[in-house]
């Protein structure tokens, strides 16, 4: 399923999990937004040079449709929050919620153009899902994601700025993935004095902050099953398939892939393509040779070479790894990829390949007939200059 294909593809928990052990890396995110103090969370984020997930409501996205653009084009990622976070509603049975998430997804998708796989349950899982509202998200395409570091700025009105950077900042022992909430939407004028704060710590202690992404390994909570939820209708087989089931076709339809890169676009039809792991994969040499750089195979090593600009990349099958230097480096750096090799073609996540050739990052997008990769920043603003050709 295309789940892992939405909102920027900085780097994720899943990769996060691949890298060393001591890596420590935070995910801040905002919920109920976008609301009054939404735009100076952005101005903050945007000082620190930090990315968020938002976790917007439908009916706030209606009203503020140029903080939705804003939130999106600044890089942050975009979460679906349901539309109007009535705990009555939601939580009376499960296509209650479905409406909700599909009324959301319609108005953002309208705004931007995306339909967004994060969901967030208002209130947290924890007492509010059972094992249906988890199945049935993850059937219908969704990623459910709630948090392991809470804030504690909604815990009652006007909680302290202080309280909130103690709360924050409070990650328990052992734990190297921090996925903080906080809120943006409703009175949270002590959220944005705190973030800061937040933002300091966090770098102070060697984190990197970095976004959700659909395909992270997920962080959700125990199901308790409440006793008022306890004869909550369960959804027919009809209406599952009607709904749930029909719904996973917008993830898996076939579309063309087109990669954005700045100065030039590459286009991929949907047999160019192969989706694994929830991740998009490209195959190697028809990708770099599209680029216009060069690819040869080692047989005594199994991998293969790359030469694009100023940029080697070493593919390793067997391993998984990428290796990525500037010509006339020595050593280079090595990660972890979702890849394989099939009928002699190595087919590689196009995310990681594209950070390997230089890009911070990237931003996917689902439109009706195409998938569309961003760059961010694009090609055309790095430090190239000359192409190299040593085949």
């Amino acid at each position: 399923m295309l789940t892992g294909m939405l909102g920027t593809g900085a780097s994720s928990v899943a990769a996060a999990a691949k890298s060393d052990i001591t890596d420590k890396v935070v995910y801040l995110s905002f919920d109920d937004g976008p609301g009054k103090y939404t735009p100076e969370v952005l101005d903050i984020l945007h000082d620190a040079g930090v990315k968020a997930t938002f976790f917007v409501l439908g009916q706030h996205a209606e009203r503020k449709p140029e903080m939705i653009k804003r939130i999106h084009r600044e890089g942050h990622v975009i979460g679906n929050h349901t539309y109007n976070h009535e705990y009555s509603e939601l939580y009376r049975d499960f296509p209650s919620f479905w409406q909700q998430i599909k009324r959301t997804e319609d108005i953002i998708n309208s705004i931007i153009g995306i339909r967004p796989v994060l969901v967030r349950a208002p209130g947290g899982t924890y007492g509010h899902f059972d094992h249906t509202y988890f199945e049935l998200l993850k059937n219908g395409g969704y990623a459910v994601m709630d948090w392991n570091v809470d804030s504690g700025d909604s815990k009652r009105r006007n909680v302290p700025a202080a309280e909130i950077v103690a709360h924050a900042t409070a990650v328990p022992s052992g734990m190297s993935n921090a996925l903080v909430l906080m809120h943006d939407g409703g009175a949270h004028a002590e959220t944005v004095k705190a973030l800061p704060d937040i933002i300091r710590y966090y770098k102070q202690q060697g984190y990197r902050f970095e976004v959700m992404q659909p395909s992270d390994e997920p962080v959700q909570f125990q199901v308790k099953p409440a006793a008022k939820f306890k004869n909550r209708p369960s959804p027919s087989v009809e209406w599952i398939a009607k709904h749930v089931e029909a719904n996973t076709s917008q993830w898996t339809s076939a579309k063309s892939l087109k990669i954005e890169l700045g100065y030039r676009t590459v286009e991929l039809q949907p047999e160019e393509y192969r989706i694994k792991e929830q991740k998009v994969l490209v195959p190697l040499r028809s990708y770099i040779n599209k680029l216009g750089g060069n690819i040869s195979w080692d047989q005594a090593t199994g991998t293969a070479t790359t030469w694009w600009k100023d940029r080697i990349l070493q593919i390793n099958p067997a391993m998984g790894t990428v290796t990525s230097k500037r010509l006339h480096e020595q050593g280079g750096s090595s990660v972890h990829a979702v890849m394989e090799s099939r009928n002699g073609t190595i087919w590689v996540a196009a995310g990681e390949l594209m950070e390997q050739l230089g890009a911070k990052g990237y931003m996917m997008q689902s439109r009706d007939t195409e998938w569309v990769i961003t760059l961010d920043p694009p090609w055309t603003s790095m430090e190239y200059s000359h192409s190299f050709s040593f085949l």
